[in-house]
């Protein structure tokens, strides 16, 4: 039987803020950072997902503290954020600040001394040898086996621990397509009865569309980087921008960032990344169709690598000067509220290097100008479908539309134009 899932209506204009507990603070307690709700709600955070929070193996660990990926036990904390009892209140004050809480959760595999090896080791796979292993040679974790029905129901179990215990609002499932579909499709049924839940798939498969609400807009950031690395022109780019409007099933979403944990720590900061476009893609990133995810310290700008395994604690300054840059762009999304939107891509005549679009829903409209060059553009708009006056979001400027079809950008500049 096909079963057709709804997303959650708040999910549907949202945006996510990936929280690095152990690099967050100090202390990387979930107390520690409940400090910091206020400014993050300030800047316009709307759902806050946090890398897991369950206790993090010691048997073939990495580094001094190990992966947050190579879990030891489904159903507690990890002891260095604090006890679940903190992190029921941390979500119990998130909730009462208007956030919704994610978290993230790791189905393929578990460390090597969870509590499953030694009661269940029919849980895991094993070789030909008869020993534990993981399929991606991942060498601090082992996979485990789907074909095994009791470990799938202990598995969703588990999540529905975090639903009813701490009451959290959805999970943001790590390596989704690496799981069967049909054991998200099983665990998505039961839990989403017991409350309506948000769904994130870190996977670009698209079949498993038809389960999550929202997946990875992964090939994206690989052609971003490219093309500001000139490998890649601006035309593929665009293409890879309106494939993604083509090629998602009604109601579904893409996740589309310039950071994350795995991109910060392995391929490099959005500043090793795209030098110039940094800015400008987090423009497109927060604007275009689909949701958008801000990685903690984004908004100081952090411009360093973070340690994956060891203690690297972020050097906040305390101004972050992208804050203001960061919550206009979160409430601009927001507030299109539960409404679809659309995106009419533009054509400008003269240098192709400049990405031009309307998004628009039933009430709202936004007109949305990115300079991806280092050079300065002439723009002419000639299309009717601009026609209004508009407030620019950064500086509170009004534009009429003969003004928007002979507009000066500077090098790597932006226009993000509100209809009046």
């Amino acid at each position: 039987m096909n079963i057709h899932f709804e997303p959650v209506r708040w999910s549907l204009n949202t945006n996510l803020y990936e929280v690095n507990l152990r690099q967050y603070t100090k202390e990387g307690t979930f107390q520690a950072f409940s400090n910091e709700l206020p400014r993050l709600h300030d800047m316009g955070v709307k759902v806050l997902w946090f890398m897991p929070v369950t206790p993090i193996s010691k048997e073939k660990r990495l580094g001094t503290l190990g992966s947050y990926y190579s879990c030891s036990n489904y159903i507690e904390t990890n002891p260095e954020f604090g006890t679940v009892q903190d992190f029921k209140q941390l979500v119990n004050k998130a909730h009462d600040l208007g956030f919704k809480v994610v978290i993230d959760w790791v189905a393929n595999h578990t460390g090597w001394d969870h509590v499953w090896v030694k009661s269940h080791p029919e849980f895991y796979k094993k070789n030909t040898d008869g020993n534990f292993y993981d399929n991606n040679g991942w060498q601090d974790v082992i996979d485990l086996n789907y074909y095994d029905q009791a470990m799938r129901r202990e598995m969703i179990a588990s999540m529905e621990f975090w639903v009813t215990e701490c009451e959290i609002d959805g999970f943001r499932c790590d390596m989704a397509h690496l799981v069967p579909l049909d054991f998200w499709r099983e665990a998505r049924q039961h839990l989403d009865n017991v409350k309506p839940l948000f769904w994130l798939a870190e996977t670009e498969h698209y079949n498993y569309q038809v389960v999550f609400d929202c997946s990875y807009a992964w090939t994206w950031m690989h052609v971003s980087e490219n093309f500001a690395k000139k490998k890649v022109g601006v035309d593929e780019l665009k293409a890879t921008l309106v494939d993604y409007q083509e090629k998602k099933l009604p109601q579904t979403n893409h996740l589309f960032y310039t950071s994350n944990h795995d991109e910060n720590s392995w391929n490099g900061t959005e500043y090793e990344k795209y030098g110039n476009a940094a800015l400008p893609f987090a423009v497109l990133t927060n604007t275009w169709n689909g949701l958008s995810l801000v990685y903690s310290g984004q908004e100081i700008p952090n411009r360093k690598r973070l340690n994956f395994f060891d203690k690297d604690t972020i050097q906040w300054n305390w101004t972050n000067e992208l804050h203001n840059f960061y919550k206009t762009l979160l409430d601009l999304r927001s507030a299109f509220g539960e409404e679809q939107t659309e995106i009419l891509m533009l054509n400008p005549p003269g240098d192709r290097n400049v990405l031009a679009f309307l998004k628009v829903s039933k009430s709202k409209k936004l007109l949305v100008l990115i300079n991806l060059s280092d050079a300065v553009q002439n723009i002419q708009l000639d299309d009717a479908s601009v026609d209004g006056m508009y407030v620019n979001v950064f500086t509170g400027n009004k534009h009429e539309a003969p003004s928007i079809k002979n507009l000066m950008m500077e090098p790597w500049s932006y226009f993000v134009l509100d209809k009046l």
